[in-house]
């Protein structure tokens, strides 16, 4: 199958250059894990920069008032017996998947602390600005073979910005979710209301309502090769029992997954569920994984931590499994592609990065809508050096 965005795509970019100047297209980058097998590259140890929170409404504040407490059962007493369909849907306020917030969240804390930052402006130029999923699928690309992604990247004052494209085939599997689907998804979220609380050595409430609206973000610096990088991610709780509280090795990860009773089940979870867990963890440094694992039921009648520095072992000795080296070193060989790729200094021009499973990863040029995104309030601002953003920024493209 050829992949997205080469042929057709490329005849129009043709002649959209005659009229725009579009730059020439770049070369396609391969993903064959074999091509990035070498020593693990050098990742610079992620530290937390600071925090926002998003609320029941899904507006923005500047503070960790979204937090929650890591609050497993006692160890010694009874199992789990979580009943992760409870509240489904009546107490269940799941967020509007229609609403595209792009980089928004994350512009607004950094035009928020730009003036905080070490290595001022400077540094902010050279950076690559990002959410920490977005990073995440690039880590597992080499090993994917499912889901295909496209990334849109504009250069802005020297920094470079990746931000996610929704592929026409995610936005058709979204609209045709089945509700058994729509059903797991709300008990990953269960799961974690039975496991936290609101304050610090308080007991979980699982009788409110389940509201993907609100989220804790931490906004983490670190460095791939010879990339600095500047993401956020999302950060289920924090352990106030954890042996350092210092961001994020106090943070914590909870999963669900399906009680699993053959040998084949567990090679296969280890194979692609544990790679992305570790992809996900290991990119802002967060020590571990609390998975629950439930009955045909919607029970959750067992737990078990995986330490994400350990997840690798599980695969280690399997021909088929993924390999921590060569997810980095194709992150930073595509990071180094797109910094070549996007030379051009202009938030309104978009290379979009897209790939399908089985082929390389291709490259579009594109100007203004649908694909810029870079708001308004964000380029203005930054431009005059404003002092702080609107209150409640509109996606005003």
């Amino acid at each position: 199958m050829e992949p997205r965005g080469t042929k057709r795509g490329a005849e129009k970019i043709v002649v959209a250059e005659s009229r725009n100047k579009l730059p020439r297209l770049a070369p396609s980058l391969p993903t064959d894990p074999a091509l990035y097998s070498g020593p693990f590259p050098f990742y610079r140890r992620p530290s937390e920069l600071g925090r926002f929170s998003l609320d029941a409404q899904r507006q923005y504040h500047g503070d960790a008032r979204a937090l929650r407490y890591y609050s497993p059962p006692p160890t010694n007493g009874p199992g789990p017996d979580f009943d992760l369909r409870d509240g489904y849907p009546d107490r269940y306020q799941p967020r509007d998947e229609e609403v595209r917030e792009g980089l928004d969240h994350l512009l607004r804390w950094l035009l928020e602390h730009r003036g905080q930052l070490e290595g001022g402006p400077g540094w902010l130029a050279g950076a690559v600005v990002t959410w920490r999923g977005h990073l995440t699928k690039l880590l597992t690309t080499p090993y994917e073979r499912q889901e295909g992604w496209q990334l849109a990247a504009s250069r802005f004052l020297g920094t470079l910005y990746l931000s996610e494209v929704e592929t026409p085939a995610a936005r058709a599997q979204r609209l045709a979710r089945p509700p058994l689907l729509r059903e797991l998804m709300y008990m990953g979220y269960k799961f974690e209301q039975y496991m936290c609380a609101d304050k610090p050595g308080g007991s979980p409430d699982p009788s409110g309502e389940v509201n993907t609206n609100v989220a804790f973000c931490s906004v983490l610096r670190s460095r791939l090769g010879s990339h600095p990088l500047l993401f956020s991610g999302e950060v289920d709780c924090t352990d106030p029992q954890a042996p350092s509280t210092q961001p994020p090795t106090c943070y914590v990860e909870l999963k669900t997954s399906k009680e699993m009773h053959s040998p084949g089940q567990w090679k296969s979870f280890y194979r692609h569920k544990l790679l992305k867990w570790w992809a996900q963890s290991f990119l802002p440094g967060v020590p571990s994984v609390v998975a629950g694992f439930r009955n045909p039921e919607g029970f959750v009648c067992s737990l078990k931590t995986f330490p994400t520095m350990e997840m690798f072992e599980y695969v280690r000795n399997d021909r088929d499994g993924w390999n921590p080296s060569v997810c980095m070193n194709f992150c930073a060989a595509f990071l180094s592609f797109a910094q070549n790729t996007v030379v051009q200094d202009d938030p309104r021009l978009v290379h979009l990065f897209s790939w399908e499973p089985g082929g390389p990863v291709t490259v579009s040029v594109h100007r203004d809508a649908p694909y810029a995104f870079l708001p308004m309030w964000y380029m203005e601002a930054m431009t005059q050096d404003l002092p702080s953003p609107p209150k409640t920024p509109s996606p005003n493209y």
